[in-house]
């Protein structure tokens, strides 16, 4: 079996894995299980690892930490975390001397002996991929669901079957050195996103599309039809192509027409009877539907629609508190994530809390969507400044609507907003921006925003 010689192939081999997090952790008891004299490498001096570092340091892992951390990489076969740019000059040196440069889920796909299905996009990914696996689940599949979405699954590779199904959702900075695609790829949508990492839009695009070009004539591939750069990848898709769209019925694929849901002219199901809200959920929805189409059973879609509440962070309810109810958004990283998530979901009673790590990304889309529905944002971080630009250079921004409050911290914008609203409004933390300025992860910025919330007093709303 391919994975019997691959863990064979690493006894006595020297194996870097540069990038210490959630997706090494797991491959350095796996690789020294395997005989592979395993060393990890990171940015952060030993004092900043917390337990990681003393665990790896407890399995004799040798560390290489701080700035150098990426000098002399002489290791026979190199690990690149996602989050590590592909193109880096070390990288590139070790290449030249013969080293292997891969990253855990490249070597998964070479190794993967099930069907893999695997989502990407700017916005809606973790939410289909949440979709598709629960859609596989529901026909009975055992499901191995990774990626970016929260866990590696190579280490998961020796118990994973034939009739299995691997869920992975892709991130851009995973696909940039793919050469091997899924065989069901789906591209949610795509917008300007990530360009403080990518050197312009183009690489983007370009990283995107390896999650499609590598496929062979058996292959399907889903593309959002009403986007306009992922309606332009039709003519490069190798094999099975479907489209969804709630503009036109596309020939091969999924269709809303406002009220129903339905798969190659079919009706399949109505739009009222999908539990998660907003129309950013229904092109979900279609997108998994897709995706899954003749491997599930249309009525095991079905009751996954009328039953799946969503995704921690994704318009995530939190509390009700005097009238006003909570949401976390923290997964809106970019402009047009807020766009589609909470804007689409709330009417003109919004507080929203906006702003973080500066992507380098545009944000004047953003500044008509917020005027048409909030009446007080609240912004915080470096993209603060510049989402406030936008709101009052928008065409129907007026003085006062919104009403704008700059805060220091999480804290200090959770207060405010508490002064904000009134009965019957709703507060959403939607930040538009990466979380990186004040925190590790949209996840850890998303649950100190659920832990402020459900620590309000009740009835103690300042006037």
């Amino acid at each position: 079996m391919e994975k019997e010689r691959f863990y064979k192939s690493l006894k006595g081999r020297r194996v870097a894995l540069c990038g210490i997090g959630r997706t090494h952790m797991p491959l350095a008891e796996l690789f020294l299980r395997c005989g592979a004299i395993v060393s990890a490498r990171d940015r952060r001096e030993f004092s900043q690892l917390g337990q990681d570092g003393e665990k790896l340091r407890a399995l004799g892992v040798e560390l290489v930490l701080g700035e150098d951390y990426l000098e002399n990489l002489t290791e026979d076969v190199v690990f690149r975390t996602p989050g590590m740019k592909f193109h880096l000059p070390q990288l590139a040196q070790a290449r030249e001397r013969g080293s292997v440069v891969t990253s855990e889920m490249e070597v998964f796909f070479q190794l993967c002996p099930c069907k893999i299905y695997a989502v990407t996009g700017s916005d809606g990914k973790t939410t289909t991929t949440s979709i598709l696996a629960r859609f596989l689940e529901a026909q009975g599949k055992t499901v191995h669901l990774g990626g970016n979405i929260g866990r590696p699954l190579l280490p998961e590779i020796g118990t994973i079957g034939p009739e299995d199904a691997a869920v992975a959702e892709l991130s851009s900075f995973q696909l940039i050195s793919m050469r091997q695609s899924p065989d069901v790829a789906v591209v949610t949508n795509l917008a300007p996103n990530h360009l403080d990492w990518h050197k312009d839009m183009a690489e983007y695009v370009d990283a995107k599309k390896n999650i499609f070009v590598h496929q062979n004539a058996f292959s399907r591939t889903v593309l959002n039809f009403d986007n306009e750069i992922t309606a332009g990848f039709a003519p490069q898709a190798r094999g099975d192509l479907w489209g969804f769209s709630r503009k036109e019925r596309p020939r091969r694929g999924v269709f809303c027409d406002g009220e129903s849901i339905l798969v190659n002219g079919e009706p399949l199901l109505p739009v009222s009877r999908i539990k998660l809200p907003g129309w950013h959920n229904v092109e979900n929805y279609m997108a998994a539907i897709a995706a899954a189409w003749g491997d599930v059973d249309p009525a095991r879609m079905i009751e996954v629609a009328e039953e799946f509440g969503g995704v921690e962070h994704r318009m995530e309810f939190v509390r009700e508190l005097d009238g006003v109810k909570y949401y976390n958004d923290s997964i809106a990283s970019s402009p047009s994530r807020t766009i589609s998530g909470t804007l689409a979901c709330c009417e003109k009673n919004l507080v929203l809390l906006c702003g973080g790590y500066d992507k380098h990304i545009p944000y004047e889309p953003l500044g008509p969507a917020i005027c048409g529905k909030a009446k007080a944002l609240i912004l915080m971080g470096d993209t603060g400044p510049k989402i406030e630009a936008a709101v009052r250079a928008a065409e129907n921004y007026r003085e006062g609507a919104p009403v704008i409050l700059h805060a220091k911290d999480m804290e200090e914008a959770v207060a405010l907003a508490r002064k904000a609203a009134q009965p019957g409004d709703l507060v959403s933390l939607s930040p538009a921006s990466a979380s990186f300025d004040l925190y590790p992860n949209f996840e850890a910025r998303g649950r100190h925003f659920k832990d402020l919330v459900h620590h309000l007093a009740v009835g103690t709303r300042a006037c």
